[in-house]
């Protein structure tokens, strides 16, 4: 049997690990294929695909892009099997980044502004900056703030600081996330679908009208569902003919973070994985022969 893990969390986003050692924590916790799933970033795909073949764990290139559709902010949409060299992506994921390092030097400005009320000496963005690789985020400056001793947990630096000085995020808009992906030879995938609602009509409304729009799949089995809305899912995914995946949105961050396991302690299988090869192979070659049309 072979084990899978399809979301994982890098340093060059809001993971702890380095690619490197993420990929050999994957390998040690028996895993056979794993996605690095970066948010809104690519930057570490390349030293893990590496590592991979190293230590003989096949690592799917992969991003996880924040999305907004309709009334609906921060929606994740997963992108497996993506040639990380294609100048569309590189160049969004780019300015993205840039977007995001603006908001990032607003908020620690502003989470400095409390700070000194509480006649507390201000955060560098450099020590900040020194915890991330690749796309800095909020997780970083909650670590910069345990570290000087401001909050004791990630959960208390959210609701001393970060949340009360929160700026507002930039997303992709859900159609450009979606041909984006494709355009670069990949598959997406909505990531943990009750984060978006956990009313199933209202979730079945959603992703029946995003499958309409192109969406590839569902990561039905995950950190957050339960067995029976895993079960929605799965047979909501069977019913629009989407692809199935599964990922434990691993950060290394909480104790509770577990590589390779899901809610309740699942271990994903292996046989999930043709249909997302076979997929992404169509689509790769569909974007070779056609690279000039959008949407394949």
């Amino acid at each position: 049997m072979t084990y899978i893990d399809l979301h994982l969390h890098s340093n060059c986003s809001d993971g702890v690990l380095e690619p490197q050692k993420l990929v050999e924590v994957a390998q040690l916790a028996g895993l056979g294929v794993i996605a690095l799933c970066d948010h809104d970033s690519i930057s570490g795909v390349a030293r893990a695909l590496e590592a991979g073949q190293k230590l003989g764990v096949e690592v799917l290139a992969g991003v996880e892009l924040s999305v907004v559709w309709r009334d609906w902010r921060d929606v994740h949409l997963l992108g497996y099997a993506i040639d990380i060299a294609t100048p569309e992506l590189v160049e969004r994921l780019a300015a993205f980044a840039q977007r995001r390092a603006n908001r990032n030097r607003e908020i620690v400005l502003s989470v400095n502004r409390l700070l000194e009320q509480k006649n507390l000496q201000p955060l560098t963005f450099a020590e900040v900056e020194c915890l991330a690789e690749g796309v800095m985020g909020r997780p970083h400056i909650a670590r910069a703030l345990i570290s000087r001793g401001y909050a004791t947990t990630m959960e208390d630096a959210f609701t001393r600081y970060l949340v009360p000085c929160d700026v507002p995020k930039t997303y992709w808009a859900m159609a450009e996330a979606i041909a984006t992906i494709r355009r670069a030879g990949g598959v997406a995938v909505l990531a943990h679908p009750t984060s978006i609602s956990n009313d199933l009509p209202t979730l079945e409304a959603i992703i029946t009208e995003l499958a309409a729009q192109g969406l590839d799949g569902l990561e039905v089995y995950n950190s957050m569902a339960t067995e029976q809305e895993a079960a929605f899912l799965q047979r909501l995914a069977n019913r629009l003919h989407l692809l199935v995946t599964a990922g434990s949105d691993f950060h290394g961050i909480d104790a509770a973070d577990s590589i390779g396991k899901g809610r309740g302690g699942i271990r994903f299988s292996g046989a999930l994985l043709p249909p997302l090869r076979s997929l992404a192979a169509h689509r790769q070659q569909t974007v070779r022969s056609f690279p000039s049309v959008p949407g394949n």
